[in-house]
């Protein structure tokens, strides 16, 4: 039944890709067809991913192949489970969005086109964590790779489209330049690229080489998952995209990396490991949640900054893991199950709000045109639904209680504060910082998600792109609706979650903590013990529910029991119009101020004086920048080298026929010397 479910699943992407081919000219029918199959699939693919994540056996598929050393394996055990089911269950919600937004597309873009793409693009997502053959992954990986990139560069008229689609193909396979090194050093030593051969070798391998698959493995899925210093394609690649594939890049496409680390540091070198590779894992997690939330304060465009929160949030689930990975290296087990659980619940929560903020990011472009928030104002009016479900992911990105971040989160401050069990004095004080640095980075988070939400919805319009706003079609409310739920569904039934997460960390930690975890009958979640923490998110809501209806009430009672009564708002005797607001900009000068040594803003002022007075100012333009660091310090200085070499490199180009011909020659000799 699992293979005819399989098999029904790539039918109806199969569906998705090519039926649309056979209707020229009918961009609403390709559409229908296009993301109703996408949906059917993921459908089928949430109902996979739970039996992956039931089954007590891992389910495998193989099928041989006459090239040396590929064989078309898959394997459905726990782990890939879990992210097939994470990616269908977005995937689900943004095919339904699709199907409205790419409305906007017809007469531009070939919806058949962007139809076969996005079926490719969520298909080779699924074989990447299901391959079972490290020759097959990387095939599927690059599919993938490939396809996103079409997909980033669907408006290709654009130029600045065209940069962000090379910028993100150089760093992608930068990375996966990492992944191949890091397979052909397990190659080395099994003489095969079965991931089986792979699971058998880590006792084998020596210590010099696992270390070496460590920092590979590291750089080649970080530079996927957007690490820092590895994260600067995504704000460039993720604003260019079409807002649905911008949801699926953000909320899934970049956890496939997370499924890479856990797949080669777990499974593939699952024998004792020293315990500074989870203090290297958690520093890059901390160090790119900090500095992905302090980047995304000062973005104005709300694509670029949800794109910087995601650094953010993949580094907060880095920290999660390399927890785990520094209790699993002081034989602690169930602590280590714990940090591995946190990381992955907070992969899953970050996947169905990321999807959401960016489907509502691509609702507020399909309703004004522009991604500008200093052009919004005033939305929540004319896109409630829009508005109510962006401020659903708001609160849940902002870790607010009782929404599923809040949970995740703090499970992840839960194991860096039992860091007091550790032996070592260094962590015990290293992981309280990180826990403070995770605090700092909370706070900023929600500090951007109030100007976000407040400057694009609250106040009043700053545009008439916003005045003539009207809220996005049927489906596209649904699809948001459905990620809006889950986000609360997640946030409430950890009792739920955390056992089936339980299953994916018990191979890796070798036990299982979903038996201790709770108490009060699952209603608290209590990590360790009750008398150290614990959590209830249900009666947390009840007791929300609760005063918010006592605030109703007091209001009835005292505001004239149900009159309704209408005034202006006060204005301090003036007439407030939409120059006066707050700014996004204004918003954050206070913070750009105490990081300034971080952000080196740049300030442009430009003063347009009364022609009869030099002293009074007509008008003013105020404008501010930062400069990114690491593209300064890093990679300009890399492309600098590279750029001076290449010209230098130009001297041998002579375009002289015999210089080619002794070229060649020169080469054979070479050759020959060294194979002789």
């Amino acid at each position: 039944m699992t293979t005819i479910l399989f098999l029904a699943l790539l039918l109806a992407y199969a569906c998705g890709m090519l039926l649309p081919l056979c209707f020229p000219d009918r961009p609403h029918i390709q559409n229908v067809i296009a993301h109703g199959s996408a949906t059917v699939a993921c459908g089928l693919g949430i109902v996979l991913g739970l039996i992956g994540l039931l089954a007590s056996e891992p389910l495998v598929w193989f099928l041989s192949s006459s090239i040396p050393l590929l064989t078309f394996s898959l394997r459905l055990d726990s782990l890939s489970g879990f992210f097939v089911l994470t990616i269908s269950l977005v995937g689900l919600a943004v095919s339904v969005f699709a199907s409205g937004y790419v409305r906007e597309f017809y007469g531009r873009i070939p919806v058949s086109l962007l139809g076969f793409l996005y079926n490719g693009f969520l298909l080779s997502m699924l074989l990447v964590v299901m391959a079972d053959n490290a020759f097959f992954f990387l095939i599927v990986w690059e599919l993938m790779s490939l396809l996103s990139y079409f997909l980033v560069v669907s408006e290709h008229e654009k130029p600045d489209v065209r940069f962000a689609g090379l910028f993100y193909l150089i760093m992608t396979h930068v990375g996966t330049a990492f992944i191949l090194v890091t397979f052909l050093m397990f190659y080395q030593e099994t003489g095969s690229f079965a991931f089986e051969a792979f699971r058998s070798a880590d006792q084998s391998l020596p210590e010099g080489l696992r270390t070496l698959v460590f920092w590979t493995a590291l750089i080649g899925f970080g530079t996927k998952a957007g690490i820092v210093p590895l994260h600067v394609w995504l704000p460039y690649a993720h604003p260019a995209a079409p807002s649905h594939v911008s949801a699926l890049m953000s909320g899934v496409m970049i956890k496939t990396a997370i499924y890479g680390l856990l797949r080669v540091y777990f499974d593939f070198l699952g024998g004792p490991f020293p315990w500074w590779w989870g203090f290297v894992v958690l520093l890059v997690g901390t160090v790119s949640a900090l500095l992905g939330v302090m980047y995304a304060l000062m973005e104005h465009d709300l694509k670029s900054l949800l794109a910087f929160h995601s650094v953010e949030n993949i580094g907060i689930i880095l920290m999660g893991i390399g927890t785990g990975m520094v209790f699993y290296a002081y034989d602690m087990p169930h602590l280590a199950a714990l940090g591995i659980i946190a990381g992955l619940y907070h992969t899953i929560n970050h996947a169905v709000f990321k999807a959401l903020l960016f489907m509502g990011a691509g609702s507020l472009l399909y309703a004004t045109h522009t991604r500008n928030m200093e052009e919004y104002g005033g939305l929540l009016r004319r896109m409630p639904w829009t508005g109510l479900f962006f401020l659903i992911g708001a609160v849940s990105i902002s870790a607010l209680p009782p929404t599923n971040g809040f949970v995740s989160e703090w499970l992840v401050f839960q194991g860096l504060f039992l860091s007091l069990e550790l032996p070592s004095l260094f962590l015990k004080l290293m992981l309280p910082i990180a826990a403070a640095l995770l605090a700092l980075t909370g706070a900023l988070a929600l500090a951007c998600f109030v100007k976000a939400f407040g400057i694009s919805f609250l106040a009043l319009p700053r545009s008439l792109h916003a005045r003539k706003a009207q809220e996005v079609p049927v489906p596209m409310r649904v699809g948001m609706g459905i990620l809006a739920g889950l986000c609360l569904v997640l946030g409430l039934g950890p009792a739920i979650v955390v056992p089936l997460l339980d299953r994916v960390s018990e191979p890796f930690a070798g036990i299982s903590i979903a038996g201790r975890v709770f108490e009060m009958g699952g209603w608290t979640l209590a990590p360790v013990s009750g008398e150290f923490s614990s959590l209830s998110t249900p009666v947390l809501a009840i007791i929300l529910v609760g005063l918010t209806g006592l605030g109703w009430g007091l209001a009835y009672v005292l505001g004239g029991k149900g009159k309704t009564r209408f005034y202006k708002t006060w204005g301090c005797g003036l007439n407030v119009t939409a120059r006066m607001e707050y700014t996004a900009t204004g918003f954050v000068q206070p913070i750009k101020r105490v990081f300034s040594t971080i952000y080196q803003p740049t300030v442009k002022l430009e003063t347009e004086f009364l022609e009869e007075s030099h002293y009074f100012a007509k008008q003013r333009h105020f404008e501010f920048s930062i400069e990114p660091i690491f593209l300064k310090y890093l990679y300009h200085p890399i492309l600098k080298f590279f750029s001076t070499l290449a010209d230098r490199s130009r001297v041998i180009q002579g375009g002289n026929l015999s210089l080619y011909l002794a070229y060649i020659f020169v080469t054979l000799v070479v050759l020959l010397v060294v194979m002789g």
